[in-house]
This record gives C-alpha cells, sequence and structure tokens, in this order.
C-alpha cells in the first residue's frame, strides 16, 4: 500500500469563477456558496462575513475557507465546542454544507455534493486540527 499525501492548491482569483462553475455549476453561487457561509454563522457566533480562499485538493476535492489567521470558538449541535483555525473552521462548514446538499433529491448535483464530501472528509484526516474537526461533525 502506497501512502500518499493530498495536495492543497490555492485557487488563484483570476480561475475562482470558471473553476467553481466546472465543478458545481450555477449550484456554487446558488446553494453551496450560502450554505457554507449560513453554517459558519451558525457554528462560530464570532464569525461576520470575509473574504475566504478557495482551494483545490489533489483527490479532486474542493473547500473553502475565511482568509484570516483568527480562531473561531464554534458551538456544534452535536454537542461539541471548542476552537478551530479559520481553515480548519472552513473545511468543517464545508463538510456541513456538502452533507445537507446531498440530501436534495431534486438536484442532479446530489451526487457531486455527496462525492465532495467524501473526497474533503478523505483529506481532512491529514490536517492538524483533525481530531476536533471530526468531533465537530460527528
Amino acid at each position: 500500500m502506497i501512502d500518499t499525501q493530498i495536495t492543497r492548491q490555492l485557487v488563484p482569483e483570476s480561475q475562482r469563477l470558471s473553476i467553481t462553475a466546472e465543478l458545481f455549476g450555477t449550484n456554487f453561487p446558488l446553494l453551496l456558496e450560502p450554505a457554507v457561509f449560513n453554517f459558519a454563522g451558525q457554528l462560530a457566533q464570532a464569525y461576520h462575513g470575509g473574504y475566504w480562499a478557495f482551494y483545490l485538493l489533489g483527490n479532486g476535492g474542493f473547500y473553502m475557507a475565511p482568509d484570516t489567521e483568527a480562531r473561531f470558538r464554534v458551538a456544534c449541535e452535536n454537542g461539541y465546542e471548542g476552537a478551530l483555525s479559520a481553515d480548519a473552521l472552513g473545511i468543517t462548514v464545508c463538510l456541513y454544507a456538502y452533507s445537507h446538499l446531498s440530501f436534495l433529491n431534486a438536484s442532479p448535483f446530489a451526487n457531486t455534493f455527496a462525492d465532495q464530501y467524501h473526497l474533503l472528509r478523505e483529506y481532512l484526516f491529514e490536517h492538524r486540527e483533525a481530531r476536533a474537526m471530526l468531533r465537530a461533525i460527528d
């Protein structure tokens, strides 16, 4: 068995629209982006908007995270409370959004969101805050 690390690449500003359109079509601005921002506000009371960085993963995954060095206190409905870096918050809320949107049976993109959930969760295990994020999404 070959153990390879999943790479992460920052999406340049000039490619953000084309990459999100390729991955999600109009579902990015209409469904995914609002769901991510909504979950960020629900989980992290101190989150009040801002610029988000976009990342492509070597396994085909995608996530976005607030572009800040701040840490966020999060409180989840499952009882988890703790602090996450902006990157870990982004991964967590993207997982919440992907899971939620994967259950939209009327959407032909439900499978895309389910696939993205699993690709991002696979990357999560390589993150230094994996344990906290797993507790937040459990």
